[in-house]
Parts: C-alpha cells; structure tokens; sequence
C-alpha cells in the first residue's frame, strides 16, 4: 500500500495505462472543490474500485471523466489524449462509457431499442455487439422486446452496463452497480462487473460496498476529502490496518 505522495506511480514502464488522472481538482459550485488534487491510473485490463466515505468524492471523479463536472485543475487522458471539456458523445467516440448510478435506462424503450441507443454512433456493428453483450448478460438476448420500464432494479442495472458497452469501450465507469439492490441482486451486480472485467474491458467502479469492491478489483484506491488517501491492490488495502479502522469498519458491514 502507498499513501497519496507515490499514489499510482509505481507501475512498470512496460503497462499501458488505459486512464490516467493527474493532481484533479473540480467541482460543481464556483470557488468550491469536491476534488482536490486526486489521481488514478487504470491499466489495460484493469479492474480498479474506488471507495471513501459518504462526501468523499467518489461519484464526483467518475462525473469529472465524463464531463459532467467542471475540471478547475489537473489532467485526465484517454489512451494518451486528453480529454478534459469533451461532451459526452466525444468521450463515447473517444472509448469512454459511464453507466451513472440513478436514470440509466430510457424506461419507455424496449430492452433492444436502449442497446441499440448506446449504439447510434456505429449502428452498424449492431448485430456484433449485441452478440458480445449477451455473452455476459444472456437473459437480456431473450427478452430484447421487453420494455426497460418493467424490469427490476438488477435488470435494469444489467441494460444500462450493456447498453454503455455497445460501443466496445476502453473504459468502463461505473458509478455505485449495487445501489439500491437488494443482497441477493448485489452479489449478482458484482460477479457481472468481473465478468465485464474479464471480457477485456478495463474498468474503474464506485462502490459503496467497500469490503465487496476490495475483493473483486486489482487495485483500488481510497478517497477522502476529494483526494487520494490510499492506494493499493485490493488485497493489500482489505488487510491494512489504518484502511479497516478509517474506512472499512463502517463502510464494508
């Protein structure tokens, strides 16, 4: 485990980082920061969670990758390109997909009309991503005419990851997957996160469920008062004392 002064650094020359977050200050107000200085590294093939009180910036940073908060400060590359003041179908174009945590569906549209949504910039790949997708989520293929709006809170978690993988992204945020579910479903959205993982997409999740997230990612990272406290592979920062008695003693019950 490092602390924030090495935070990320210590990779190998030779591992291409997908995403890379340097000294990141935004937020949403004038004159007041939600990030302050925070940094991440995703490597190709990647799973990294991150974790952090209520406050801390968690969902921020994923909204700052997307473009949806004011970057003040700092850089945030995609595959070597900067993409800070993109717009949201430039980032898509660029690889980047983001799955928010609430409103990830267009409920009134069919399962199949929201794939093919997240598919309007390349419709013709169509039929190749659908085939791709529902190699993870393979109750989806069999239900494409049901509308959104009548699945369960798991079910529409899964259209809305599928949906966002459409475009064959190199990276995947997401923003809390097992919000709202109920335990049962929780543990359904996790093995379908490394199931994504292991298909080859590099993906970066912010999750509430900290003890849960920790188990399943390569590394993940701490954040508190909008910076990176932590850092660490999973395992290393699920056995660290200082992480158990700050952050996993009341956020990983």
């Amino acid at each position: 485990m490092t602390d924030t002064a090495t935070t990320a650094s210590a990779k190998p020359a030779a591992v291409e980082n997908v995403v890379e977050v340097k000294d990141l200050t935004a937020g949403y107000l004038p004159g007041v920061n939600i990030l302050n200085a925070a940094n991440l590294t995703a490597a190709k093939g990647e799973l990294v969670g991150i974790i952090g009180p209520n406050g801390a910036g968690k969902s921020t940073l994923l909204k700052a990758i997307f473009g949806q908060v004011k970057v003040r400060g700092g850089e945030i590359t995609v595959n070597g390109e900067s993409i800070v003041g993109l717009k949201a179908d430039k980032l898509v174009s660029r690889g980047v997909g983001f799955v928010p945590q609430t409103n990830n569906v267009f409920q009134s549209l069919t399962i199949e009309e929201n794939l093919q949504m997240g598919l309007f910039q390349r419709p013709k790949a169509y039929a190749e991503r659908l085939e791709f997708v529902t190699g993870i989520f393979a109750e989806l293929g069999k239900r494409l005419k049901q509308r959104a709006g009548s699945l369960s809170g798991g079910e529409r978690q899964m259209v809305a990851m599928s949906r966002a993988l459409m475009m064959d992204p190199s990276v995947l945020l997401l923003d809390e997957p097992s919000a709202g579910l109920s335990p049962v479903r929780q543990d359904e959205a996790f093995i379908r996160v490394s199931e994504i993982n292991k298909a080859g997409v590099t993906t970066i999740m912010v999750e509430q469920n900290a003890r849960r997230c920790l188990q399943i990612c390569d590394r993940g990272y701490v954040l508190d008062q909008g910076r990176d406290a932590y850092t660490g592979t999973g395992r290393e920062l699920l056995k660290d004392p200082k992480v158990i008695s700050l952050y996993l003693g009341t956020l990983g019950d």
